[in-house]
């Protein structure tokens, strides 16, 4: 019988390297437990209590918890109760986006598009906004409107800047709506 488990556990991470996949595994007990400090930690964001929070996501992260790296990215991003960190903030924001994090991609966009502890690069901005836009996160829908509205490495184009207002009006998010009725009356 342990050789089974043992022999599905390996076939599972063999496809997943052949296929591609990138995922931490974590154990059904340990991802429980990950969670449960995320929430606690969130929690304590409420509170301001910015130590004990960033205790609780880096348990979390180190078990490979996705949301507690993109908050960790957040914390280190805008310098709650560390020390402002950009460098640290775009790796825990990597590992969160490569486990399909939408807003972890929307931060790595914005990081790059600002140029913020990064070379300023439109092209990586654009890439990772389109990965998090297909996740539906409204955000990167409006910034790539933004960037194809104004030329912003991509060749101006307003009928795509106003496919992306669309959809991120779509998804709620009012300046979209706002330049999508602006760029349809033009």
């Amino acid at each position: 019988m342990r050789n089974t488990k043992f022999s599905l556990a390996m076939m599972v991470v063999v496809l997943s390297l052949i296929l591609g996949f990138n995922f931490a595994f974590i154990p059904p007990a340990n991802a429980a437990r990950a969670d449960d400090l995320v929430d606690k930690g969130i929690e304590y964001v409420e509170k301001q209590d910015f130590q004990k929070a960033r205790e609780c996501f880096e348990k979390a992260a180190a078990q490979g918890h996705a949301r507690a790296q993109c908050n960790l990215g957040v914390m280190y991003e805008n310098g709650y109760g560390v020390r402002q960190d950009y460098h640290k903030a775009k790796e825990w924001y990597e590992k969160a986006a490569a486990q399909g994090i939408p807003q972890a991609q929307f931060n790595l966009g914005t990081m790059y598009e600002n140029g913020k502890g990064v070379r300023q690069d439109y092209q990586k901005a654009r890439e990772w906004y389109e990965k998090a836009a297909a996740q539906g996160n409204a955000q990167a829908q409006f910034n790539l409107g933004v960037m194809y509205h104004n030329g912003e490495g991509v060749r101006q184009n307003y009928q795509t800047a106003k496919e992306w207002y669309g959809r991120a009006c779509d998804n709620g998010y009012q300046d979209g709506c706002e330049w999508y009725k602006k760029l349809k009356n033009r």
